[in-house]
Formats: C-alpha cells, sequence, structure tokens
C-alpha cells in the first residue's frame, strides 16, 4: 500500500460484492452486501453499476475478468465460504470476532447473526478513517457493539494490541482476508502467534493466503502475471505464500490445527458446481480455517 493512500485492492474486493449483490436476484446471490457500493470510489461505482443492466452487466463481467482472470468468481465465492464458516462458529457458540486487516469488509453490519457479537476491527491507519467516515455515513452513526483500532500488521505490535482488548476469556473467531501476502513471513508468524497467545483453545482463524509456488516459480496457473503485476502496479505486490502442503506443520508450529484448506477452483466449484468447475484463473487463491489449540512455543524460523 502507499504511504497515506486507501488500500485499492481492498475497494475492488469491495467491487465484487457490489457486483454480486446487483447482477443476479436476490434468490439466485451468493450473499447480499448493500454497503460495497456506497463506498467504492467514483471510478468504480460507475463501472459497477452497470451490472443493473443485464447487456451492460455482461460486458463488466467479461471486462474484468479480462483484466484480471478469475479474481471476480475467486472473490465473490470465496467471500460466501467465509460467511459460511463465520456461521458455523456461531452455531457453536463463538461471540466475539475480530477482523484482522478489516478493509472495506461490512460483515459486522450486512450479517444479522452478528447483532449480538462483540466486534473489532483492526485495520491500517491509512484506510481505517476512509471505512469510518464511509460507514458513519451509511449508518447514520458508528454502532457501539464495534470496536475500531487503527494498527498496521507489518510492524505494530498485535500480541500488545490483542491483550489490551482482553478477548481471551472466552472464543473468538478471527479473519484475516486478503491480508497474509502483504505481510511478509515475519509478519505471518507474528500475527499468528499473537492470535494464539491471546485466544482461548478453540479459537478460529480464517484466512486467505497464496499458494507458494505463485512466488517462487515452482507452480504455474492461470493469469498469475497478470494477476501479479495488477497488485504490484497499485503499490500492494504479493509478497508472501505457502506451499499447501507444508500448511498443517506450519500452523502446528504456532498453535493452530488445520481445519481447512480450499483453493479457488475448490469453492467456486462448491457454490456453481459445474459451472464453477469451468471457471479459470486465480487458481493460487487459497482460503484455509484453522482452530487454536495450544499456546504457541518460542519463535524460530517463521519460513
Amino acid at each position: 500500500m502507499r504511504p497515506g493512500q486507501v488500500s485499492r485492492t481492498a475497494e475492488y474486493q469491495a467491487a465484487f460484492r457490489a457486483f454480486e449483490s446487483l447482477r443476479r436476484p436476490a434468490s439466485a446471490r451468493l450473499f447480499t452486501d448493500p454497503f460495497a457500493l456506497e463506498v467504492l470510489p467514483p471510478d468504480l461505482r460507475r463501472l459497477v453499476g452497470l451490472a443493473r443492466f443485464p447487456l451492460l452487466g455482461a460486458y463488466v463481467r467479461w471486462r474484468g475478468q479480462r483484466m484480471a482472470p478469475g479474481a471476480m468468481t475467486s472473490g465473490i465465492a470465496r467471500t460466501r465460504l467465509i460467511d459460511d464458516w463465520l456461521k458455523e462458529a456461531l452455531a457453536a457458540g463463538i461471540r466475539q470476532v475480530v477482523l484482522l486487516g478489516a478493509g472495506f469488509d461490512f460483515r459486522p453490519y450486512r450479517m444479522p447473526e452478528l447483532a449480538d457479537c462483540r466486534v473489532v476491527e483492526i485495520d491500517h491507519p491509512a484506510t481505517q478513517p476512509a471505512k469510518k467516515e464511509r460507514l458513519a455515513r451509511l449508518l447514520g452513526r458508528l454502532p457501539e457493539r464495534v470496536a475500531f483500532v487503527a494498527a498496521d500488521l507489518t510492524s505494530d505490535d498485535l500480541l500488545a494490541i490483542l491483550g489490551g482488548l482482553g478477548l481471551d476469556a472466552e472464543r473468538t473467531f478471527y479473519l484475516c482476508e486478503g491480508v497474509t501476502h502483504y505481510l511478509g513471513a515475519v509478519g505471518v508468524d507474528a500475527t499468528l502467534r499473537a492470535v494464539a497467545t491471546r485466544s482461548r483453545p478453540g479459537s478460529r482463524l480464517v484466512f486467505t493466503y497464496l499458494h507458494g509456488g505463485l512466488l517462487d516459480g515452482s507452480a504455474r496457473f492461470d493469469g498469475a502475471e497478470l494477476a501479479a503485476s495488477n497488485v504490484a502496479s497499485v503499490g500492494e505486490p504479493w509478497i508472501w505464500g505457502l506451499d499447501p502442503g507444508a500448511m498443517p506443520a506450519f500452523l502446528a508450529d504456532r498453535g493452530f490445527a488445520l481445519a481447512a484448506d480450499l483453493g479457488a477452483d475448490e469453492y467456486r466449484a462448491r457454490y456453481w458446481g459445474e459451472r464453477g468447475r469451468q471457471m479459470r484463473g486465480f487458481g493460487f487463491y487459497r482460503v484455509a480455517e484453522a482452530v487454536v489449540v495450544a499456546r504457541p512455543p518460542a519463535a524460530g524460523d517463521p519460513r
């Protein structure tokens, strides 16, 4: 992220959610996000607004696929997947939710299931003020049940921040969506250790990450070079990923047990069936769910 600049990739993800909310009837949508369109900058708002009209919406979908193959379909399907995992956590009795690198995530406001939950949004000081201003404008005021903490996960002490919030009295659901690939190995290691250290066993962490083969060149994916170039061009280059085969041991070293790990090809198929299996692009993008099982051992090699 460029200094002082709102995250452009956070705006793109909001644009994907707005597109899904506009282009199909409510009964056919994977979710509805009534806030996403309203927080977009004028250029993206005009473009996504065309989704209200079938032919123009098809053009927007075609243009999006051409500019970032698979990004939109991956973003939409992963939003639904995370919604479902969050609902499962709530059904299991979790009533605390922490958004790490919240961006323009509006789950606390669009999901009625979170109405009686304590929510904490932790986000970069350049993005959070814009989120709060737009949210206050849409809701009339910021809800008292949501706490906003400005922090840079690449440099601020998350362990101390979480300790000050007093979250360890009960289980918590943590979400770190669209963040790990910007933190680097040291930042990811510190983030996971902080969560495990400050959380009650049984707490859950859902996070997205990149297949490490994308970054080290050991695996090839449709449209990957263009996708990497796009995020680098807005000052948000991808710098961290992990081979999925290494994920169970990676998490175990940091106090977690892996519960689920799905790539874009898998979660698109989960929600769109055969049509989803035919979608291409962003196959390197993954979503994992982990459960806190123990306080992590002393930090070692963060790789």
